[in-house]
């Protein structure tokens, strides 16, 4: 998935109404009727809600008969699970190496390693400036 894609994809689903269309699209391909019937909504408040769905490829829309039917793109969601994950694992390992660095010993912190944080004229003109 593409960066600028990504945004407007956490966009769609920022809404908790094609949340749950998504949903059930992965369970099973449905109709915007059926969806109207299973939700507090309007056939066409659903019929907004897939078309912005589709726009950001996590919808497809297929006519069988007389009736649309609508089906979650599995591909377009793994991609975004994947994307997800990533940022995820990359925020962990921050985490962690801020945790590493917050419980070493300050003798052994790289800000402890400068030579002006050593110098006693340095710390004194911090806690005691000049009058």
């Amino acid at each position: 998935m593409t960066a600028p894609a990504l945004p407007a994809v956490c966009a769609a689903l920022g809404d908790p109404t094609r949340w749950e269309v998504l949903a059930r699209l992965g369970e099973a391909p449905v109709s915007a009727s059926e969806l109207a019937r299973a939700l507090p909504v309007s056939r066409q408040a659903i019929v907004k809600h897939l078309e912005v769905l589709r726009e950001v490829g996590l919808v497809e829309s297929e006519r069988r008969g007389r009736e649309v039917v609508h089906v979650a793109v599995g591909a377009r969601l793994g991609a975004l699970a994947r994307e997800l994950d990533r940022i995820g694992r990359s925020w962990e390992t921050r985490l962690l190496r801020i945790k590493t660095l917050a419980e070493r010993p300050a003798a052994n912190r790289p800000e402890a390693n400068r030579p002006e944080a050593n110098r006693p004229e340095a710390n004194r003109s911090e806690v005691n400036p000049p009058d």
